[in-house]
């Protein structure tokens, strides 16, 4: 091997590479703790980009028609954009705060009526069961004779020694969510800024990139990132879509079948089904336990009509709107959510979607590319009797032609016989 420069330093790169790598699996849990102090400090940024990202789709749509014809407000087109982006946003959350919040309380207020009614009905029921079954009343007597006080003053005496670590699991408790709400807030300013210089921070970037990688290197790691950005977008409004589909679907058929709280429970369904598959199902229980509160019937056929729906929106509509949205075949759609979720739960299922798309795509490139170099013919693409390349390329055996039918022997003639009789 030629030990050039250009191979040194390949050679070189290798080994610090081990080396890092050797180093950081004899060290694991200092590297787990810098990789959690650097998630901390970085976490504000990255829900940030993610904001910013979720808000530049609708965006995009805003900026694109906003004085389209007239030139002269260019400058405040992205500034105006991001404004009314922001109010729709904000119009839509409220609406449905308005539509789902004195439905709610409306509920609460049955439910805190209905409750002595329930404890009325449950105390008579176990007054039947004791008429009806004496035999409750010997096992009942002895639990009367269990020293109660002693068992009180343990119970008392566990939750004094517990207090301390209570309250200092709540004090962490309430920094974490204080921490949790100060990075959103930074994030998403952080997230304004980038959605109102996009296509400078865009421009910064690709300098850097080409000035480091050679240029089919960062051609090529750009196609790459297009073409996530491009999946990712399509993946949410695939989404989005695929819950209002879903939300609809429950408001005609609760309307049809006329049960309770209908917008409340179809909008509830509409924004958990935005986690895939899964999500729908926490919409379902919330909504069986309302209509249960009223008729105890009807939510015995609310969850019916849930699953029948769930079965059509889950094999039929989200596998096809979410699928075509992301250039993904349906099958691989269903395999993929449910392999994301296994490895990371919810964020894996809305993680895995786009990212298998991207994968789906660079292998479907590689391998038309593969098949234009080797000239394969398109036939033998298709399912049916294939002949090995051997087998074409080799010559035709020739013809055996088939002997020709040996010839009858004739027939000779009758020799007639000439009477030698006498003259004439």
């Amino acid at each position: 091997m030629d030990l050039n420069k250009k191979t040194i330093i390949k050679i070189t790169g290798i080994l610090s590479f081990c080396i890092i790598l050797y180093c950081a699996l004899q060290n694991m849990s200092a590297v787990k703790s810098g990789i959690s102090t650097f998630m901390g400090y970085a976490m504000p940024f990255i829900i940030g980009g993610a904001l910013a990202f979720m808000i530049n789709v609708p965006m995009r749509f805003v900026e694109r028609h906003l004085f389209a014809k007239n030139r002269k407000f260019d400058k405040l087109r992205r500034p105006c954009a991001l404004v009314l982006t922001l109010l729709i946003i904000a119009a839509v959350i409220v609406l449905v705060c308005i539509a789902v919040i004195p439905q709610i309380a409306d509920t609460v207020k049955v439910l805190a009526a209905s409750m002595p009614g329930y404890m009325d009905k449950a105390n008579t029921f176990v007054q039947g069961l004791f008429n009806k079954y004496p035999q409750l009343n010997m096992v009942f007597s002895n639990i009367r004779q269990i020293d109660w006080n002693s068992i009180i003053s343990t119970v008392t005496g566990w939750i004094s020694n517990g207090l301390g670590s209570t309250i200092s699991s709540t004090i962490s408790a309430a920094g974490s969510a204080i921490n949790g709400v100060v990075s959103t807030v930074v994030g998403f300013v952080f997230a304004i800024y980038i959605l109102l210089q996009k296509e400078t921070l865009g421009r910064q970037v690709r300098m850097i990139v080409y000035s480091i990688f050679a240029e089919k290197t960062a051609d090529k790691f750009f196609y790459i990132t297009d073409m996530s950005a491009k999946t990712f977008s399509n993946f949410l409004s695939g989404q989005c879509l695929e819950a209002c589909i879903l939300g609809c679907l429950f408001a005609v058929a609760m309307l049809i079948f006329r049960m309770p709280y209908i917008m409340l429970i179809s909008v509830l369904i509409a924004f958990t089904s935005l986690i895939p598959i899964v999500g729908a199902f926490i919409g379902c229980a919330v909504g069986a336990f309302l209509i249960f509160m009223q008729n105890p019937v009807q939510a015995l056929w609310f969850i019916v009509m849930f699953l029948i729906i769930q079965q059509i929106e889950g094999n039929l509509i989200y596998p096809r709107v979410v699928g075509n949205s992301v250039g993904l075949p349906a099958i691989w759609v269903l395999s993929v959510i449910t392999i994301g979720g296994k490895l990371m739960g919810v964020i894996g299922m809305l993680i895995m979607i786009p990212l298998s798309s991207v994968i789906y795509a660079l292998i479907r490139e590689f391998v038309y590319k593969k098949l234009r170099t080797k000239n394969t013919r398109i036939q033998k693409m298709f399912f049916g009797k294939v002949k090995p390349a051997a087998a074409e390329n080799a010559p035709e055996p020739p013809a055996v032609s088939e002997p020709a039918p040996s010839p009858e022997p004739q027939k000779s003639a009758p020799v007639q016989s000439k009477k030698n009789g006498g003259k004439k």
